[in-house]
């Protein structure tokens, strides 16, 4: 397979130069134990690289002359790939989830979901309600937006509301996030679960459980057999 072409929207990536890769007449060398070797020619400096068993590697390209160490690359691409997977787990990212409610679902099926909803924020996510109207459901928003304050009522502890009720097309929507508090919560968990990894990593230990699973919720579009008849009816009335 040849390459892919070439996309100017993508940003280049960029590349590490290593010992013969480095094509500068001259370098600044910085060596195995961290001690300044001053400015070299690169023919000598990966001379200097190659008598330790060790690679000559570009670390700052945009200097001049550009600055190189003297170090095992291979051992240096680990430390790296692994410095980054530990900053990634230590990001604290927040998803949007939905939850998805009808005019007429009941009072048992809300409380489920504001259960559901409270264990989302609690884990640092944005939810966001959508109340979906079908058929003549449309003409009677009042419940939706009855539906939307319930929901707001048995969350308010945890949350703060982003958007107020908001009609898209034949939908109403909410979102809320979590406040401050529960987001400084979430990052401290983060930081002690890295570190009870790390820690149960360095003696050899069975790495802990990850946290407490999110609920998975089902789709309220699939529940009701007889929207199809309103969406029949309305087809027929305005037709």
């Amino acid at each position: 397979m040849g390459r892919p072409p070439f996309d100017p929207r993508q940003p280049r990536q960029f590349q590490i130069r290593v010992n013969h890769r480095i094509r500068v007449p001259e370098v600044r060398v910085i060596g195995a134990d961290g001690a300044m070797l001053g400015v070299m020619a690169t023919h000598e400096a990966l001379r200097a690289a190659q008598e330790l068993a060790l690679d000559l590697v570009e670390v700052n390209p945009k200097a001049d002359p550009p600055v190189c160490k003297i170090l095992d690359f291979g051992k240096y691409k680990y430390e790296e790939k692994k410095k980054a997977g530990e900053a990634k787990r230590k990001q604290t990212v927040v998803d949007i989830k939905e939850i998805k409610l009808r005019p007429k679902t009941d009072d048992h099926d809300i409380n489920f979901k504001i259960r559901a909803a409270r264990k989302f924020l609690e884990a640092g996510h944005k939810v966001k309600f959508t109340v979906r109207f079908r058929g003549r459901e449309i003409t009677h928003p009042e419940k939706a937006q009855e539906q939307l304050t319930l929901v707001i009522a048995g969350t308010e502890d945890l949350c703060n509301v982003e958007t107020r009720a908001l009609m898209e097309g034949r939908t109403m929507t909410v979102l809320i996030a979590p406040k401050p508090a529960i987001m400084q919560k979430v990052a401290a968990q983060k930081i002690a679960a890295e570190k009870a990894r790390q820690l149960a990593e360095k003696e050899g230990r069975p790495l802990p459980p990850p946290s407490e699973s999110l609920p998975n919720l089902p789709d309220e579009d699939d529940d009701d057999d007889d929207d199809d008849d309103d969406g029949e009816e309305d087809a027929t009335e305005t037709s």
